[in-house]
């Protein structure tokens, strides 16, 4: 390896410019979650996604490089700042294997800027010093190492080969026995802009589709949630992965000690092969107590003429942004049912041909925000929810993701979801306000959302 890496080094003199080199392998069964819980760092960046119910997962720690954007083009920026990583990259091995060569991992916040209290940039973007997924009876680890023109990589190759030994024949730890759980009495629970203020703001929201200042807005709360032991972010995502099976759970950590995780059922974008698809995901009831009710409570939001509204605003939307850029929606089915533990939704899958190109970036672009966490007109309402709401929302309803190197990808929604901040944690949930909307209801509608979450951080 070290020879390989002196080569390496050479290119970089000859070129000027520091190169990254990406060494993937395949090894045996390994549980990216474990890994990562294994050796957490709150002080190091780290990313996590996984499917539950597809066999899917992906890990990411360390950043080797890695940058911040903000403003309006902070997508193109990420594309720009990846394609000079990649102009520069060495990657070898076991390249046709699911999850391997080089992988960049991003988080975008809702919005463009975010303000000076927010803990996370408005765009962050990585590739990690290893890396271990798996997919179909595959698995693989990546290591990523960067060698500067004139500075040593002794060491980084050590812990690379080091590391390389480690997830061959990896070690997992228990969870220490002695660990307790906090009662619900322990947690100390408040509204984020006090008590009522979510009522407040659904009645502000009617007043302004009165006045034809947007056609639909999507309205978050925040409850925060504070206790005397820290959180361990991790584990608070095991145990939502455990319910959510159908969801994505997710983990996205700054290095600066706060972590975003989350369940969302929510796609916002896939590239793979050329193809791209996404979801429309918006109109929302609880689940039954037994077959009959649960059924009865489908038919009723496949009926719903204000849920059927909101949901047609999404597939729209996503309609007007795919031909933006060429992209044809051919067929739309009928709104289906996805039915999570404690809700169900309405749900619309789409897909269409990338053109020629095309990245997931600039599609991503295009789609954020959708109308299913924003609203439409998608101008109005970006402008609108800063004044309404009473905190940023961060990473809430921002993307988060990965892309590798050859183009492929995926971006969720991140909803159902919490920052965590050593002892306090912060849960967000949305709901789509149109005309005709029950300020009541949707309040009751948040709060099914909401415990989708707040059971993992209360016990």
């Amino acid at each position: 390896m070290v020879r390989f890496l002196d080569r390496c080094q050479e290119q970089a003199r000859g070129e000027g410019k520091a190169q990254l080199v990406s060494i993937s392998l395949g090894v045996k069964h390994i549980e990216p979650l474990a890994v990562l819980d294994s050796i957490f760092e709150a002080e190091a960046q780290h990313f996590y996604l996984e499917r539950v119910d597809s066999g899917e997962a992906i890990a990411g720690a360390e950043a080797v490089v890695g940058q911040s954007f903000r403003g309006a083009d902070r997508m193109d920026q990420a594309l720009e700042f990846s394609r000079e990583v990649l102009g520069n990259t060495i990657a070898i091995g076991e390249l046709d294997l699911p999850f391997t060569g080089p992988h960049f991992f991003c988080g975008f916040t809702f919005a463009d800027e975010v303000d000076s209290e927010t803990r996370f940039e408005p765009a962050s973007v990585f590739v990690p010093r290893w890396q271990v997924a798996r997919k179909g009876g595959y698995y693989s680890a990546v290591a990523n190492i960067l060698i500067q023109p004139h500075e040593s990589f002794r060491a980084d190759a050590m812990r690379v080969w080091a590391a390389h030994e480690k997830f061959g024949r990896f070690q997992y730890q228990s969870v220490p026995e002695s660990e307790t759980l906090t009662k619900l009495s322990d947690v100390n629970v408040s509204e984020a802009g006090g008590d009522g203020i979510f009522l407040q703001m659904v009645g502000n929201a009617l007043t302004r589709i009165d006045d034809r200042e947007f056609e639909k807005i999507v309205l978050a709360r925040a409850l925060d949630l504070e206790r005397s032991a820290p959180y361990e972010p991790l584990r608070v995502l095991d145990r939502l992965r455990g319910k959510f099976t159908g969801c994505y759970a997710f983990s996205f950590a700054n290095g600066k000690g706060q972590s975003f995780i989350g369940a969302t059922p929510e796609r916002l974008v896939k590239v793979e092969q050329s193809r791209v698809k996404t979801m429309a995901l918006a109109g929302t009831i609880q689940r039954g107590a037994d077959v009959g009710s649960d059924a009865r409570l489908a038919s009723e939001l496949l009926g719903s003429e204000k849920d059927l509204r909101e949901h047609q605003v999404v597939i729209d939307a996503i309609r007007r942004r795919f031909a933006s850029m060429g992209m044809d929606l051919k067929t739309v089915p009928p709104p289906d049912l996805m039915k999570l533990s404690n809700v169900q939704h309405l749900w619309t899958p789409l897909e269409s041909e990338l053109p020629d190109g095309g990245h997931l970036l600039k599609v991503l672009r295009a789609l954020h925000p959708t109308p299913a966490v924003g609203g439409s007109p998608r101008e109005a309402t970006s402008r609108a929810i800063p004044g309404i709401e009473p905190f940023d929302r961060s990473l809430y309803a921002g993307a988060l993701g990965f892309f590798d190197y050859r183009g492929n990808g995926e971006m969720v929604v991140a909803i159902r979801s919490a920052m965590i901040d050593g002892t306090l944690a912060r849960v967000y949930a949305g709901s789509g306000i149109v005309a005709g909307s029950n300020p009541e209801k949707e309040l009751a509608e948040t709060n099914l959302k909401l415990e989708a979450v707040l059971p993992a951080l209360k016990t």
